[in-house]
């Protein structure tokens, strides 16, 4: 069983994840989708945590050898960035949303050397806009984002083009079309919940017409 294969299941297992292709959820975006994820929940599980920890450890050592230092995005990537930096022995900061309005004015929060190689950590990517804006704001105070590192992703079109355009790798742990086949097979969905699903990847705006 690969690793994407094991989180998936993990993620079902654990309610990380919800699926209703018959009874949609709003996202803030306002886009009605049939899925939702909440991986914050990963680390209540030690199993799951320890299982994504360790995949998050493999992957940076795999795809991003030359890492310095690991940077979480504020919140949901902190825990996970902390972990991860600790495992490694390296540095760690985190990427606030935007600059605290008090103090120093900080974004990015510890101690980063100019031109030190970096690696993000992000739990989730729908669109990617908010982990990008993490890279540029870590990039502005000097360091070198060598790429993004999250446990799951949608696979939309959109976040395919964000990154792209940005120019910034990303590696996930899991993703959206591993996880709908572990749901049919482990019986959380149906043959038409799939079909649905399979349609909300391929268009968020038309899926369920």
């Amino acid at each position: 069983m690969t690793l994407a294969t094991q989180i998936a299941s993990h993620l079902l297992d654990i309610k990380a994840v919800y699926l209703q292709p018959e009874n949609p959820f709003t996202w803030a975006s306002g886009i009605q989708s049939p899925i939702y994820t909440d991986n914050r929940i990963t680390l209540s599980y030690p199993d799951t945590r320890t299982l994504i920890e360790d995949g998050f450890v493999t992957k940076i050592k795999e795809e991003f050898p030359d890492v310095e230092v690991v940077a979480g995005t504020a919140t949901a990537g902190i825990p996970h960035g902390a972990i991860i930096a600790d495992r490694m022995n390296l540095p760690f900061a985190y990427i606030r949303s935007k600059p605290k309005d008090h103090g120093a004015g900080n974004q990015v929060e510890g101690r980063i050397v100019k031109g030190q190689k970096m690696v993000v950590i992000e739990d989730l990517i729908s669109t990617g806009g908010s982990v990008l804006d993490a890279v540029a704001a870590a990039e502005r105070e000097g360091a070198e984002v060598l790429g993004v590192v999250a446990i799951f992703t949608y696979e939309l079109p959109k976040a395919t083009k964000n990154f792209s355009d940005a120019g910034v790798k990303l590696v996930t742990l899991s993703n959206y079309s591993e996880l709908i086949k572990v749901a049919k097979v482990q019986g959380y969905i149906n043959a038409d919940g799939l079909q649905l699903l399979k349609k909300f990847k391929e268009n968020q705006e038309t899926w369920q017409d």
